[in-house]
């Protein structure tokens, strides 16, 4: 496995601004999320201020178009935009950020305040316009001038809203997103105020919601056999109620706690294929006059929709359930194999979970993506269960191994590779048996036990030969004590190009010493004072390294020496 294989791919981030543009046009809104959140991270990780504040302009609109509720948040994401641009005196993040800001405002029919946005934006524009907004700006602009009606989402045509519908069946998974969409496009083709969208939970035979446009989103939950909604969901029937107050079976006191003030509902069942009830429409207050029998076909017809949607959704939930479940099953698994080395093994208890941890510093430190942290996190659990075949008289030795003895332990790798390779279950699996296996491989292909070469070596398994190693000769052992931090990392420094590849143990060396020392900590225990790890933070390994080569260093320097040593000696009665 090549070093190319773990890197995180990375997009060309201009294009992945344009590329979320397009679909925020599209009205594809979760992609368009995504893709500005992801163009977020990357501009942040090159740290380029005025595509950071693109980004976040853009996110605020996205959040805003999702659901505008969320007014407040959104603008907070434009202001940070607004900060980043006038920092960084960037004109084209200066023109998005004003373009946002436009569109959010006339959207809420503050056509003054959204006409000098625009204007700001029309002027940015002449002088740059990398991202093409310049006709939208213009076609704002004029919309304004002509007093036409502008809203997010910019059509009510009830087929417009039938499409988005359709679309979120295969855009959305995340039932919470699901509702709001379905619950806004609802909204706005009944040309009502607002709209519920409800899930009949059978098992717990309740109706639930996260979606109650025009209040806050906390989750709705109630028995179904409570309110309209439990009535039509128990009955079957629809609902179409002229006048709430006159209606027997209208709650009233929902309206006397949140200030609203009923006088329409249109309340329907949603139903699947198999014409079984999974849900409830509740839409309130029709804008001009009465839901009508046009109103109660269009929302037969959008809960065809939406009732596909919904189970996809749920279905999804509980892949994503299955897998969490699974996912522990997993990490259970693996825990349980590894403690049982450190039952065997007394001497060498808890070097797996050490191994882990620094090679999850390697990993942060080389910015590997997540996928690829929890291939080698797994694997550096894993990297001595072949010790379960080596002998007790060998594995529990205290002293110094023969050359017969030390054969027979370095046998440990191959077996570990023969019980992984029989439980590989996926190709994941295989990434994690594979590293495990190799963290004995040296650069120079005289490491054991395939004798690996340079970039042939998993690149994780050369990440774990970094931590095993540090941990080795780090740790103290009944047959001696732990080697100076000077010795230790001169023997990486040497070994580096033969033993190690070169480019790891530079980046081992960057890390903060604090977070070293953080695992030192996990074989004793102790405390970590914050005075000391707010000091020790400043320096990385190399510093250490340097101002104990050093003949000339000074006070602070011999200081920053002893309080590391302080922590590494495990001498803590100080």
């Amino acid at each position: 496995m090549k070093k190319l294989e773990y890197k995180k791919n990375e997009k060309n981030g201009v294009e992945l601004i344009k590329n979320a543009i397009q679909a925020l046009h599209q009205e594809n809104l979760i992609r368009a999320k995504e893709d500005f959140t992801e163009a977020l991270s990357y501009f942040k990780d090159k740290k380029s201020v005025p595509y950071m504040s693109v980004c976040l302009s853009f996110l605020g609109l996205t959040d805003y178009i999702i659901d505008k509720n969320n007014y407040r948040n959104a603008l907070a994401l434009v202001h940070d935009g607004t900060y980043m641009a006038d920092y960084s005196n960037s004109l084209s993040a200066k023109l998005v950020n004003e373009f946002v800001s436009g569109s959010i405002y006339y959207a809420e029919k503050n056509d003054k305040v959204a006409l000098l946005h625009y204007e700001n934006a029309k002027k940015y524009a002449a002088e740059t316009d990398e991202f093409e907004l310049m006709p939208y700006v213009d076609m704002r602009i004029k919309d304004i001038k002509k007093c036409d009606d502008y809203s997010v989402p910019t059509q009510n045509d009830p087929l417009v809203s039938l499409v988005k519908i359709g679309r979120s069946i295969t855009a959305l998974t995340d039932i919470n997103v699901l509702l709001k969409v379905i619950a806004e496009e609802t909204r706005n083709a009944m040309q009502a105020d607002r709209c519920t969208v409800f899930i009949y939970d059978k098992e717990k035979n309740e109706l639930w919601s996260k979606v109650a446009l025009g209040m806050d989103s906390q989750e709705i939950r109630f028995p179904a056999d409570k309110g309209l909604a439990g009535y039509v969901v128990k009955t079957g029937e629809t609902l179409n109620i002229a006048d709430a107050y006159n209606d027997k079976r209208f709650n009233k006191d929902v309206d006397s706690k949140t200030g609203y003030h009923t006088k329409t509902i249109l309340c329907m069942p949603i139903k699947n294929n198999n014409q079984e009830i999974i849900g409830a429409f509740q839409v309130l207050n029709k804008i001009n006059g009465t839901f009508t029998k046009n109103d109660e076909d269009l929302l037969v017809a959008i809960g065809g929709s939406a009732s596909i949607a919904l189970e996809n959704a749920q279905l999804f939930d509980q892949q994503k359930q299955l897998y969490r479940e699974q996912k522990e099953l997993f990490e259970s698994f693996i825990n349980t194999l590894a403690s049982s080395i450190d039952a065997r093994d007394k001497i060498t208890a808890g070097h797996s979970n050490r191994v882990k941890l620094y090679a999850m510093l390697l990993v942060d430190q080389l910015k590997l993506d997540e996928k690829t942290k929890e291939l080698i996190e797994k694997a550096a659990i894993l990297h001595d269960i072949g010790k379960i075949g080596i002998r007790d008289s060998v594995l529990q030795k205290e002293g110094k191994l023969t050359p017969e003895e030390y054969s027979h332990i370095q046998e440990h790798v191959k077996i570990t590779h023969n019980i992984l390779g029989n439980i590989s279950m996926s190709s994941d699996f295989r990434i994690i048996t594979e590293i495990a296996c190799s963290h004995h491989e040296k650069y120079d292909g005289s490491g054991y036990y395939r004798h690996l070469k340079g970039e042939n070596i998993p690149y994780g398994g050369r990440i774990l030969a970094v931590a095993d190693v540090f941990d080795a000769i780090t740790s103290r052992r009944h047959y001696r004590d732990k080697m100076p931090i000077r010795n230790a990392i001169d023997i990486l420094i040497k070994d580096s190009g033969t033993h190690f590849d070169k480019n790891l143990v530079d980046a081992f060396l960057k890390i903060s010493v604090d977070k070293i020392v953080k695992v030192f900590l996990t074989e004793n225990h102790n405390s970590f004072k914050p005075e000391d790890r707010k000091i020790l933070s400043k320096y990385c390994l190399s510093d250490i390294y340097n101002f104990t080569v050093n003949e000339n260093v000074n006070s602070e320097q011999k200081g920053i020496v002893d309080l590391f040593n302080y922590y590494y000696s495990n001498n803590i009665e100080r």
